[in-house]
């Protein structure tokens, strides 16, 4: 009896906070954030910033980044704690749930636990340098590499 109910009704009718909470974000606000991914080759939005920040998972974003040898000039961050319509539109935008958020050449990439584990497998800096941010390892460094395993 109550396995159709569930099938027939939407959240939305249930719950229209949903589907408004999804709309709340203003064209204006959807530019602004579209032109800050796109203005550097690695985009973040955090707590705090690069050098002071408010998050254990930003300062852990930051620390990789600096671990993976992002120049600061291809960097560009966004302190998510000084603008609530930025805190709450980065959310939305991305569909994504938390901050830190990363971007890599206007494209999401995800939050800290994503850009941990392509860290730990090797997978962001590979990722890193078919986007361009770091220049590819030197032919003899690449050979060192493969000798050691």
């Amino acid at each position: 009896m109550y396995s159709s109910l569930r099938l027939t009704v939407r959240p939305s009718v249930i719950f229209p906070q949903v589907l408004s909470a999804r709309r709340f974000l203003s064209q204006d606000a959807r530019n602004r954030i579209s032109n800050a991914v796109q203005a550097s080759p690695v985009v973040v939005f955090m707590k705090g910033t690069p050098k002071l920040p408010e998050c254990g998972f930003s300062r852990a974003v930051m620390q990789i980044l600096d671990l993976q040898g992002v120049p600061p000039e291809k960097l560009q961050t966004y302190n998510v704690l000084e603008d609530t319509e930025l805190r709450s539109g980065i959310k939305e935008f991305s569909n994504w749930p938390t901050i830190p958020q990363v971007y890599i050449n206007g494209e999401f990439v995800g939050g800290c636990d994503i850009v941990m584990g392509m860290h730990q497998s090797g997978e962001l800096e590979t990722f890193l340098e078919k986007n361009n941010v770091l220049p590819p390892l030197p032919e003899e460094a690449t050979q060192v590499i493969k000798q050691d395993k």
